[in-house]
C-alpha cells in the first residue's frame, strides 16, 4: 500500500526479531556514524566538489585553483582548509608555494562511486 507521498508502507504488525538482532550487530557505533555523516557533509558543497575534480588532474596551488574557478584565493583557501581537515586533500611546500593534491586514492573512488550512482538515472 502507498501513502500520500508514494512511499510503500508495511501494513503488517509482525516484528522480525531475528532480522532486527542481526542488523543491530552490523551497525557501527554511534561515534563512527557521526564521523561518517560529518565526512559526507564535506562532499555537500559544489565548490569543494570542483576542487576535488581539479585535483584529480593535477597538483595545484591556491592561486591556480582560484584562477580556474574565477574565485578569490581566500574563498579557495577556506574550502581547502575544510577538505584538509576531512583528510581529503594534503599539501606540500615548495619554497613559498603550497601545492595541494588528493590525500589518497580513496577520495577518487568515493567521488567516482557517487558520480556513477548519479549517472545511473
Amino acid at each position: 500500500m502507498e501513502n500520500k507521498n508514494n512511499i510503500e508502507v508495511c501494513n503488517c504488525n509482525v516484528i522480525h526479531e531475528d532480522v532486527i538482532n542481526e542488523v543491530k550487530k552490523s551497525i557501527p557505533e554511534e561515534e563512527k556514524l557521526y564521523d561518517l555523516a560529518e565526512f559526507f557533509k564535506v562532499y555537500g558543497d559544489t565548490t569543494r566538489i570542483k576542487i576535488i575534480c581539479a585535483l584529480f588532474k593535477a597538483e595545484m596551488c591556491v592561486c591556480d585553483i582560484a584562477a580556474l574557478f574565477s574565485m578569490t584565493q581566500s574563498a579557495i583557501s577556506h574550502q581547502l582548509r575544510v577538505l584538509k581537515q576531512a583528510r581529503l586533500v594534503k599539501f606540500r611546500k615548495e619554497g613559498k608555494v603550497v601545492y595541494y593534491s588528493l590525500d589518497d586514492e580513496h577520495v577518487k573512488r568515493i567521488f567516482d562511486q557517487g558520480l556513477l550512482h548519479i549517472n545511473e538515472r
